[in-house]
């Protein structure tokens, strides 16, 4: 399962890459989130539309099916960095220190072959529509835009997955308990006592401005 991790920063070279490679992603992300942003403004457009004046938008399917792979594949790395991707934690749970790097940074390694494969597999699908043209049914939009993200993003995301393999292994070769540039997943009660710590603040910050 998916949960709230924490990231531990130093002045080790993975930790300032990793934080290097965060600006990439969140600008990313970002641009993902705006492209769901411009999909509710077509829906709404398009139900308006329809309703009041008759006229929904034109190719309004064909924008829906472009707009999919931007904000679905845009944020995938800025989710890998902060170990927002569903697992399976069962096992792992319960290991800790060397045994529990080691075993991250072999499923690390894992998704990192598959994403490999995938972005060659990505890169010739968006090569054969870009070389033959291929556009949308309804107003002939062309496809290859959005077919090209996928690769794009799974290659960011393979560089993502190289730099969390070099933390967990770094972590195994140096014992370390909290390794930085690696998504360290929070249990249960750490999640709870972080979100009461966040309360707590909270509620101190708006005491203080009461009394100012």
């Amino acid at each position: 399962m998916s949960g709230a991790s924490v990231i531990v920063e130093d002045q080790s070279l993975v930790s300032r890459l990793d934080r290097i490679f965060l600006k990439l992603e969140a600008f990313l992300n970002l641009i993902g989130g705006l492209a769901i942003f411009l999909i509710v403004l077509l829906a709404v457009a398009n139900i308006l539309g329809r309703k009041l004046f008759d006229t929904p938008v034109n190719g309004y399917i064909d924008w829906m099916e472009q707009f999919m792979a931007f904000f679905a594949f845009l944020g995938i790395s800025y989710c890998q960095r902060f170990g927002g991707h569903i697992r399976m934690d069962i096992v792992v749970g319960k290991l800790s220190r060397r045994w529990l790097w080691l075993t991250e940074a072999f499923s690390c390694l894992l998704m990192f072959g598959i994403s490999l494969i995938l972005v060659f597999g990505a890169y010739s699908h968006f090569e054969r529509a870009y070389v033959n043209g291929d556009s949308s049914f309804d107003i002939g939009l062309p496809t290859w835009p959005s077919k090209l993200v996928v690769p794009v993003m799974l290659a960011i995301l393979c560089l993502r997955l190289l730099l969390n393999i070099w933390g967990y292994l770094r972590a195994f070769y140096f014992n370390l308990e909290k390794p930085a540039a690696v998504p360290m997943i929070q249990s249960t009660s750490e999640q709870a006592i972080h979100e009461t710590d966040g309360l707590t603040d909270n509620n101190n910050d708006s005491d203080k401005n009461t009394k100012v």
